[in-house]
């Protein structure tokens, strides 16, 4: 079956190694044609010559900075668009008219397609006045403030980049078009899946959501630190609210990379029956175990260093596990998040007199070698959101400590030792436990790299997207846009093609163009088969 696969991203192409989840996933699928669908910024295109042999092709649209350039539309259309516009905007503001977001947002899809001038609409000082005029009607949501004339400007810029991938030349049954695919993955949620959910209006073609880490949630923290006033950050988390919750009515299936993102699905109206979790698998658990423990009592810790991830805590902890174990050290592995954060980090460290023991020593070389210098491995993080670096630690085979928080309970289970956040004793006494004890190190570092093995290999991520690909193609037509070979005014029949249909080898009498399910471009249906009846044995 031919697969979209939608996703954003600013690389220059897909990543490679062990980080490379969409390319394993092609390349665990060999059976399927996958073509890859990227929103990428300007200075991010052109990944055609770097592409896995995996994929059949790409197609690529610049999610960001100067926007498509194209002519206005006419007086007439430019009506029709603003109302369409206005309709989107009044969802986003007015609290009571949030069900028509999905309305808004497919007529404009529909009339971008129907003569391509959306970006120009959207850039225009027309659109513009639209927002300022419905942003300041009676009603409006100003719970971030009322918007001044450079919030307009700056919201409806914004605005016009999360609604261009409306505009791109990917709709329809040709060659390269989404309304030709069997089914589209969408990875990563957000604008990635406004294709999918425009497609899925227009060709009915259905669509998988596989969100490592919810976007939404991404968004809602990004946009606390965003150079954005208020009511501007309010109206752009307001869309990808919408977008969010009209993407996860739509879906055929989601799957998030973990029970706790499953719950947060939920609370944005996911469907229960349509939602299974499948974790994000890592080529790391071929792994081989880390080597022998180092001769010193050794706390490791790794991550971004940035407040949320709570180093005064791992710090305040090892005093106390210093006073226990004079020899114990600690050392920090990461790259600096928040500006000063590392100064401020080793002031505190100074104070409390273990500066000589804590090693701050930056990005390592690898998360092996990371694992391999300590003795245990310690999370000390407010929020756990992603299970991945969690996951890699147990893989090494060393025993793992962690805050209760987010995905820790479920990736560490009953193989590590779990403490309430922002506790320093209770961190301490962990650490300790676990120090003084070998046997019990050995006996759960064995355990967990057992359980994260089970959990995180690739083979079962790769069976459960072919058994869910499998089942979604069962349930809808084979001819969504109307060719399944009915009779006029009927709806498509899914086996209305005998099997010698669909060899494409190319003898149908210069018909077969490859641009979709063979028989969607007016070749006479079944005549296409009848011409060659000994296909299928000549096949065979």
């Amino acid at each position: 079956m031919r697969v979209a696969l939608l996703t954003e991203g600013v690389r220059r192409y897909p990543r490679r190694g062990d980080g490379g989840w969409c390319d394993r996933l092609t390349e665990g699928l060999p059976e399927h044609e996958f073509e890859l669908y990227l929103l990428t910024g300007p200075t991010a295109l052109g990944v055609g010559d770097r592409l896995s042999p995996a994929w059949r092709g790409v197609r690529e649209l610049a999610l960001w900075g100067r926007r498509p350039g194209g002519r206005a539309p006419g007086t007439l259309r430019r009506r029709r668009y603003a109302l369409a516009y206005e309709e989107l905007v009044r969802a986003l503001v007015l609290p009571g008219e949030r069900a028509g977001f999905g309305a808004g947002l497919y007529r404009l899809a529909a009339l971008a397609r129907e003569d391509g001038t959306l970006p120009a609409f959207l850039a225009s000082a027309h659109a513009r006045r639209t927002l300022e005029r419905v942003w300041r009607l009676p009603g409006a949501d100003t719970s971030g403030g009322q918007p001044l004339a450079c919030d307009v400007l700056v919201g409806a810029d914004l605005l016009e980049q999360c609604l261009r991938p409306l505009s791109a030349p990917w709709y329809g049954s040709g060659p390269g078009g989404l309304g030709g695919a069997d089914l589209c993955h969408v990875v990563g949620g957000g604008p990635a899946a406004l294709p999918a959910l425009v497609a899925r209006h227009l060709h009915g073609v259905p669509f998988v959501v596989t969100e490592h880490g919810l976007h939404l949630r991404e968004q809602y923290l990004g946009y606390r630190e965003a150079p954005y006033r208020r009511p501007v950050r309010a109206l752009l988390l307001a869309f990808f609210r919408a977008l969010t919750e009209e993407t996860y009515r739509q879906a055929a299936i989601l799957t998030p990379g973990s029970s706790h993102d499953q719950q947060w699905q939920r609370r944005c109206g996911a469907d229960p029956g349509r939602t299974r979790v499948v974790y994000e698998g890592t080529p790391a658990v071929t792994r081989p175990a880390a080597g022998p423990e180092p001769d010193v009592p050794t706390l490791v810790w790794a991550g971004a260093l940035e407040p949320g991830r709570d180093i005064e805590l791992m710090l305040h902890a090892f005093a106390q596990v210093r006073a226990g174990l004079p020899a114990a050290r600690l050392v920090i592995h990461g790259e600096e998040a928040a500006p000063g954060y590392r100064a401020h980090c080793e002031a505190l460290a100074e104070r409390l007199g273990t500066a000589a023991a804590v090693d701050f020593a930056g990005r390592p070389g690898s998360l092996a070698e990371v694992w391999e210098s300590g003795t245990v491995a310690v999370f000390s993080a407010r929020s756990q959101r992603r299970p991945r670096l969690l996951a890699d630690a147990m893989l090494s085979g060393r025993a793992v400590v962690s805050t209760d928080v987010g995905v820790a309970r479920e990736v560490v289970g009953p193989t590590g030792l779990l403490v309430p956040p922002r506790d320093p004793r209770a961190l301490a006494g962990a650490c300790l436990a676990l120090l003084r004890d070998e046997e019990r190190r050995a006996r759960l570092g064995l355990a967990g790299r057992l359980r994260a093995q089970e959990r995180f290999a690739v083979e079962p991520v790769i069976g459960a997207f072919r058994e869910i690909y499998l089942e979604l193609v069962s349930q809808f037509p084979a001819f969504p846009d109307g060719g399944g070979g009915g009779a006029a005014g009927e709806p498509p029949r899914p086996f209305a093609r005998p099997a010698e249909f669909w060899l494409t080898d190319g003898l149908r009498g210069g018909q077969d163009t490859g641009g979709g399910p063979a028989g969607t471009d007016g070749s006479g249906g079944d005549d296409g088969a009848q011409e060659r009846p000994g296909a299928l044995a000549e096949a065979v």
